[in-house]
């Protein structure tokens, strides 16, 4: 199953910068596919359509996609996904909590990363969002994962018992708004 939606992001310079992403409901795995300030019926189907051709794909074929009722999500877009196989599911009007994981992706990254910095313009938000999309499917675990990250999951996870300090390792991401941690060997 996927979820999309669209966030916006409020510029230094006063423009709204448009946001669609896919999340993988299984996995927690996000797609961010593009950053545009008019969010046109046309580009918004493109993003379907690069959806559909990533290189590494989805973990399973998609049965379900979960949007909103937005006019931004037209009759194109819904047929790039329905010829993949999927099948549309609108959310009911005025209804955020019924697409509960795109929602909380949103409130993640606003908390985490877009409430503390300003946005310039679209190259600074293109790079902040790829590396905190990069950080939270490869290195931010989930709970209802197992304590996995989305990229790992169906692994087994590394149960470590007593870490030695001395091997811990901190990287810093988003000018060190985001912290990861490692054991170094």
């Amino acid at each position: 199953m996927l979820a999309c939606d669209f966030f916006h992001v409020d510029t230094v310079l006063m423009r709204q910068l448009y946001v669609p992403f896919f999340i993988e409901l299984d996995t927690r795995r996000v797609y961010a596919t593009g950053i545009t300030t008019n969010p046109a019926g046309e580009w918004v189907t493109q993003q379907a359509r690069n959806l559909s051709f990533t290189p590494a794909d989805l973990a399973r074929p998609t049965k379900f996609l979960i949007r909103d009722r937005d006019t931004k999500f037209t009759a194109s877009f819904d047929e790039v996904l329905r010829a993949d196989g999927a099948r549309i599911i609108r959310t009911p009007i005025r209804s955020p909590g019924a697409n509960a994981f795109g929602e909380l992706f949103v409130g993640t990254a606003r908390r985490e990363c877009l409430d503390s910095m300003l946005v310039l313009h679209r190259p600074q938000l293109e790079a902040v969002l790829s590396e905190f999309v990069d950080h939270d499917n490869g290195h931010r675990p989930y709970r209802s994962l197992g304590q996995q990250v989305p990229l790992a999951v169906g692994g087994r996870p590394l149960r470590i018992s007593h870490p030695d300090p001395a091997q811990l390792r901190r990287s810093d991401k988003l000018g060190g708004l985001v912290h990861e941690y490692r054991l170094v060997a």
